[in-house]
């Protein structure tokens, strides 16, 4: 499927080092990156499950203008897909023989969230600004590994790019809905900021969101 990514291309602050894709299409890191994706698209999913019940239902609820039911809305769809992804996945590694144990967490999503306010209405505009850069890294990450991988992998990554494009766009919009555009634009400076470094900085062990892998 041809999908054109380039708002994402636009919107990241720097590309994918040549190191990282180099890495992902060597066999031996093959395992490796299909397990730790697998933990992201769980993980993913768990993440807007926690959204919607705390700013959709739970004690800290949305109810201006009907902002709570659209964020769960856009996030039951959202928690849907990447569950289905999920299930690809393990589906892939099984076809395999890829029986690769529990990884530990890339520093990526944990760098990115130490940057997020502690209290509302701050603490939600910044979690969903992260992931929107989470969604919009994975995207171009699937286009990175396209080229590279095996045939089966490279049709799955490409059937990828349109739903990641639009969880990018997804959580984006429910930030912009909440905050005027300039708190948007300044709170992206900063996390943008922070994922830039986290990509091109050199990283002790592959994983899907690492950055410059170690020299072999």
């Amino acid at each position: 499927m041809s999908v054109d990514i380039g708002h994402i291309l636009e919107f990241l602050p720097c590309a994918t080092p040549r190191g990282w894709t180099a890495a992902a299409a060597a066999p031996d890191n093959l395992p490796l990156l299909l397990a730790d994706h697998r933990n992201l698209e769980l993980k993913a999913a768990q993440s807007a499950q926690a959204l919607m019940w705390r700013y959709g239902m739970g004690p800290r609820a949305l109810d201006n203008g009907g902002q709570g039911l659209r964020l769960m809305n856009k996030l039951s769809r959202l928690a849907r897909e990447e569950l289905r992804h999920f299930e690809q996945v393990i589906a892939i590694m099984d076809r395999r023989g890829v029986n690769c144990p529990q990884l530990s967490a890339s520093r990526y999503a944990a760098g990115l969230r130490s940057e997020v306010r502690s209290r509302d209405p701050g603490r939600l505009v910044d979690t969903l600004l992260v992931g929107a850069i989470i969604e919009a890294r994975s995207c171009e990450r699937f286009a990175c590994l396209v080229p590279v991988l095996d045939e089966e992998l490279a049709l799955f990554y490409g059937s990828l790019l349109k739903s990641e494009s639009r969880h990018f766009t997804d959580y984006l919009r429910l930030a912009q809905a909440l905050t005027p555009e300039a708190e948007v634009s300044a709170r992206l400076d900063v996390l943008l900021a922070a994922e830039r470094a986290l990509i091109e900085s050199p990283d002790v062990e592959f994983r899907f969101h690492s950055g410059v892998p170690p020299v072999a």
